[in-house]
């Protein structure tokens, strides 16, 4: 959905090209975006990503930290958008790829690992991001005996 001002709509309207979807603006994809955004209110999906991704962080943080230097060099992220960088990007890779055989999804940034993303949906609960600590756990465990 486009929603904007006279003076943001203005530039756009002699080539709305600019901004198309092959849905967007009709009345289906207006009444979804419109029910998930009562959604993201009423269940306050955003101070819940913001608790959650505060915890997720700090469990982190405590985990890597026996891996830093010589693996891992942060944790970051704000809300459920969470990052960590490693020494490079073969470490970041293996890591990615001990996370995947644990059934957890994760990406790089760009075009390489040294940093990858985790970007878990906004439902996560607390018992998931405990999953996702022990399996990230077991894989800097595991390459932390290779190197």
């Amino acid at each position: 959905a486009f929603i904007g001002s006279d003076k943001l709509w203005k530039p756009i309207f002699n080539n709305p090209f600019l901004h198309t979807t092959t849905f967007g603006g009709s009345p289906l994809a207006c009444a979804a975006a419109i029910a998930t955004i009562n959604v993201i209110c009423e269940e306050r999906l955003s101070d819940l990503a913001r608790i959650t991704g505060d915890i997720f962080l700090a469990k982190l943080k405590t985990t890597i930290k026996p891996y830093t230097p010589h693996i891992t060099l942060d944790a970051r992220g704000k809300g459920l958008m969470l990052a960590l960088e490693f020494v490079d990007t073969d470490v970041g890779f293996r890591v990615s790829k001990g996370l995947f055989r644990e059934r957890i999804l994760v990406a790089g940034t760009l075009v390489n690992a040294k940093t990858i993303r985790i970007e878990p949906p906004l439902t996560i609960t607390l018992e998931q991001v405990d999953l996702v600590i022990t399996a990230l756990d077991k894989v800097l465990k595991e390459i932390s005996n290779e190197i």
